[in-house]
């Protein structure tokens, strides 16, 4: 056969001339052209066994995928080995972890209540001080300027009232004396009236005098409590764990108590303040057992007691959290203030119970499908080399493990906590 074959249309113009009367003569000379029908060119079809091959092929595919899923399920699940943990008696506590500072117990604030130049240090940092100790000493001469007017004053104002005792006493003679000349009408009414009234003013000025006295007492006692500003004493026993203030520096206590020094009365005891969580601060409670610990000491465990729960709410960038104070021994002084405390409050524990490891509640074989979240808990223990269902009733739990209320369980019993394959050395732990 050519490869090429081409075809060939053939266009045949069929005209039908119509007579022309002009000329009769010229159109009887043309001889009419046979007018041959066109052939129709035929369809190509396909062979049919083309489509017979596809879909021969594609089941054929489909067989083999299916034999090779068959296979390699077959050999996955002779080749699953168990990863099993012991149901064992121990303690399950729930604890809340929360960060706080280590801080004395009580801190006593030491400032100035006048203004003045520092003259004398006498307290430093760590210096143990004892009550009425002087710490530091603010230039007391305008005080005592103060005082010793005041003092003056007070001075003058009794001497003011001894004259004025004589002068009553005097004015009392003389009265005396008119009363007696009244009687025998020696003087006049008059004289003796005068007499009266000198001796009635002699009192009024003693009681002045007394009042005067009183107000000058009162002012030279606000000028000695200003002079005993000056000097910076301690209010209780303890321990100077911060200082402020230098020699030769100026105090201004005009508008706010400036701060000089930092006293805690007792570093053998100490307390964390924690910020706990508003989520988790409803179990905890007064009394609640708490460890912790510090960088400072990072192979420490330290022991406390919750001592408080405060109320006062603390918002920072709306987390919203409560001050939680857990009292701790420090006899040994190994804290300090300001330390950063990472603590672990139990807010509820039981001993000498039944449990399991969180991992064996969320275990699943692989070859079972994913079903919906049950309330009923269950496990799975491995007997005569097979995975068996045992359902369980849950207590409490903590982030390692669950307390086992009741079930077909006994301490010893190997619980799967995962599946290792052992052609892949590859562990698939539990569905979650």
């Amino acid at each position: 056969m050519a490869r090429g074959r081409r075809k060939v249309r053939i266009n045949v113009i069929d005209e039908r001339i119509s007579p022309d009367a002009s000329q009769p003569k010229a159109l009887s000379n043309l001889v009419p052209f046979p007018v041959v029908p066109q052939a129709m060119p035929k369809k190509t079809h396909k062979p049919r066994f083309q489509k017979y091959w596809l879909i021969a092929g594609l089941s054929s595919l489909l067989v083999a995928a299916i034999a090779a899923t068959a296979w390699w399920a077959l050999s996955e699940r002779g080749s699953i080995h168990y990863v099993t943990a012991e149901v064992a008696k121990g303690a399950v506590t729930r604890a809340v972890t929360a960060t706080g500072t280590v801080n004395p117990e009580l801190t006593i604030i030491v400032g100035a209540a006048v203004s003045g130049i520092i003259q004398e240090l006498s307290c430093d940092y760590n210096t143990q001080v004892k009550k009425g100790q002087v710490c530091a000493q603010i230039d007391p001469r305008p005080y005592q300027t103060v005082v010793d007017q005041n003092k003056a004053e007070l001075a003058v104002a009794k001497a003011q009232l001894d004259k004025d005792k004589a002068n009553e006493a005097y004015t009392m003679l003389a009265l005396a004396r008119y009363t007696n000349l009244i009687q025998t009408h020696a003087v006049s009414q008059d004289v003796y009236d005068n007499a009266k009234n000198a001796h009635d003013q002699a009192l009024a000025q003693i009681a002045f005098d007394e009042a005067t006295i009183q107000q000058h007492q009162a002012a030279l006692d606000a000028a000695q409590v200003n002079l005993d500003y000056a000097s910076i004493v301690s209010p209780v026993d303890g321990t100077v764990v911060s200082r402020n203030v230098t020699m030769g520096q100026t105090v201004a206590a005009s508008f706010q108590t400036p701060t000089l020094f930092l006293i805690a009365t007792d570093l053998t005891k100490m307390e964390v303040d924690a910020n706990v969580s508003e989520s988790d601060i409803g179990g905890i409670k007064p009394g609640n057992k708490a460890t912790f610990t510090v960088d400072a000491y990072p192979k420490r465990t330290f022991e406390g007691t919750v001592t408080q729960v405060r109320q006062s709410p603390q918002t920072v960038q709306n987390v919203v959290t409560y001050d939680v104070v857990i009292g701790v021994d420090n006899t040994d002084l190994a804290l300090m203030p300001g330390l950063t405390a990472a603590s672990r409050i139990v807010v509820n524990q039981r001993n000498d119970v039944t449990r399991v490891p969180n991992q064996a509640l969320r275990y699943l074989p692989r070859n079972l499908p994913r079903t919906a979240p049950s309330d009923h808990a269950q496990v799975w223990v491995l007997r005569k080399d097979q995975p068996v269902a045992v359902a369980v009733v849950t207590g409490l739990e903590d982030d390692s493990f669950t307390e086992i209320v009741s079930g077909d369980l006994k301490p010893g019993d190997p619980v799967i906590t995962a599946e290792q394959l052992a052609t892949a050395n590859k562990a698939i732990g539990p569905r979650l």
